[in-house]
């Protein structure tokens, strides 16, 4: 018995040891994994290691990435050859669960035009440019002239999705409303005083990439307002004193990325493949680790009324039933609208997204091109790349934008667009310094990379850059100029030798609207408009990136 207890006891210590030398009871919350260090700032180094997990940013919902056939996996009718099926694999990331609504495009139009008042000539291009095209709503022989006057205004279509919305419109939305949730974030955690959010000037902007980059900068480096919450005052007086006894500067008074405090990704327009995978919502035929079957709609079945009892016959989706059919017999078979309807007027589809089918198409990042290139990528497949990098001024620093600084584009319709927006960091194409040997990438414009550039046309190996008339996509050139007076000068381009309207201007559009027929609902279906350009059946929602893990849940991997 008592050589059993011993060799127990044996078996229990070597097993011990094993553990610890394995680092099995090793606790790293504090210190480091590398050197033993402690993490917690007490030397300077401080690393969050309790961070828990990205949440969902307002009006998001989460969407688990994984892999799925995308492109068209039932009969083309149409025969466009634009969508073969390819199998691609999306990263998680999270989404708008509807469409960006005519409210909340107009809070972003009331802040707008207060901090950038339309009566003063210098900000009356910022104003006028981020407006909607409300005569998207003008037909030649149809009376709509009311909708083109409170579509987007009127109470009762508040919650309607907003529509005229060109796609570079979009994409400020998108910078506007990331600027504004991380702004809202600092004075909710205390680094900027609660009454800041309603007296933003032009003078004084928050910008998140220029508080991350140079806080000392944003709020037109007004350091009473970065620091003036209750949270940075203590970190003031607690970092204050530990900078005495280093004998250094004070550090760690602003938010840093490695805090985890700010968002991590920004809103931003879903790419063509997260659009599709997040309108299929394919795990109602997932079984175990395979999808079995093909959906055709973002909801099961291969028809657009509901088969369950309770809602038979109802509509899944708002759309166009046939010629001079806008939605069925009043009180009977209708659903429920003419022209859009308000959100979540349908059920929502697996991943708790709504109208992702039908009411609107929708804008997405991507460049057309006829063909989806997954011999080069499936992974995060996404065309329109445009990489650029902050603008150092002479002083070593980033240049910000300021008032009198503020860049404006003329679109191809003529219209007045800005650019930059002060506050924002400046930027410019990446050049040598980031493209010299580099494998991956080698020029900061890769909108037409291998379908458009030199290397894919017949001019191979003659230039890097084609002349206009060996363009491979030979679409219209329309000019416009602005003169010495200020008057804006239209060239339109007349020639009829013009092959296509594919260009680096055009973007994807994806799903059906009210307009369109049965055949557009399929998430498979794409179609392109010009970027600068708007209609009265075509809105859109933001995205974001997932940051971290997968899932939201711990599970081990299965085969």
């Amino acid at each position: 018995m008592k050589n059993y207890s011993i060799i127990h006891l044996s078996a229990i210590a070597v097993c011990s040891i094993l553990m610890v030398s394995c680092g099995g009871g090793n606790d790293y919350t504090n210190t480091s994994r590398g050197t033993g260090w402690d993490v917690t700032g007490k030397n300077g180094f401080e690393l969050k290691t309790k961070y828990k997990d990205q949440d969902a940013a307002p009006g998001l919902v989460f969407v688990e990435g994984g892999t799925f056939t995308m492109g068209r996996v039932k009969d083309d009718p149409m025969h466009d050859w634009n969508n073969t099926p390819n199998q691609q694999h999306v990263q998680s990331f999270y989404i708008d669960e509807t469409e960006v609504t005519n409210g909340m495009y107009l809070e972003m139009l009331d802040w707008v035009k207060r901090v950038f008042p339309p009566e003063d000539e210098q900000y009356r291009g910022i104003y006028n440019g981020a407006v909607p095209d409300t005569l998207v709503w003008r037909n030649r022989l149809g009376y709509n002239e009311e909708m083109t006057k409170n579509y987007l205004r009127f109470p009762s279509y508040a919650n309607y999705p907003v529509v005229g919305v060109s796609w570079i419109q979009a994409v400020e939305f998108c910078n506007w409303r990331t600027d504004r949730v991380n702004e809202k974030i600092l004075v909710d955690q205390g680094y900027v005083p609660k009454d800041q959010l309603g007296k933003a000037t032009a003078t004084e902007l928050f910008n998140t990439e220029t508080y991350l980059n140079a806080p000392t900068l944003v709020y037109g480096g007004n350091d009473s307002i970065t620091r003036g919450g209750k949270r940075s005052e203590q970190l003031e007086k607690t970092r204050g004193k530990l900078a005495e006894r280093r004998d250094t500067d004070t550090t760690g008074l602003y938010v840093r990325r490695e805090d985890g405090i700010l968002l991590p990704g920004a809103y931003r327009l879903p790419t063509e493949a997260e659009w599709e995978y997040a309108a299929l919502g394919m795990g109602s035929v997932r079984e175990y680790n395979a999808y079995r079957g093909r959906k055709k709609y973002p909801w099961n079945g291969q028809y657009t009324r509901s088969g369950d009892r309770k809602t038979r016959g109802d509509h899944l989706a708002n759309f166009k039933q046939g010629d001079g059919d806008y939605g069925g017999i009043a009180g009977w078979s209708d659903d429920g609208a003419d022209i859009t309807a308000p959100i979540k007027s349908y059920e929502p589809n697996d991943f708790g997204v709504y109208d992702m089918a039908g009411n609107v198409s929708e804008w997405v990042a991507d460049v057309y091109r006829p063909i989806v290139d997954d011999e080069f990528n499936d992974f995060n497949y996404y065309r329109g790349n445009v990489y650029t990098k902050n603008s150092i001024g002479p002083d070593g620093k980033v240049e910000v934008v300021s008032a009198d600084s503020i860049d404006y584009d003329t679109l191809s319709n003529g219209k007045l667009i800005a650019r930059t927006i002060p506050g924002e960091i400046k930027q410019v194409a990446v050049d040598d310094e980031e493209t010299y040997l580099r494998t991956n990438f080698d020029r900061s414009d890769n909108r037409n990379f291998r379908d458009g550039d030199s290397q894919s046309s017949k001019y191979f190996g003659t230039a890097d850059e084609l002349d206009p008339d060996q363009r491979m996509y030979d679409s219209p050139q329309h000019r416009v100029s602005v003169d010495a007076d200020g008057n804006v000068i239209r060239e339109y381009d007349q020639a009829n030798t013009r092959s296509t309207l594919i260009d680096n201007e055009v973007r994807v559009i994806k799903g059906g609207s009210w307009r369109d027929r049965e055949y557009w609902l399929d998430p498979a279906t794409r179609r392109f408009y010009p970027q600068d350009m708007a209609k009265d059946d075509l809105g859109f929602r933001c995205a974001m990136s997932r940051i971290g893990s997968k899932s939201k849940k711990s599970k081990s991997p299965r085969n």
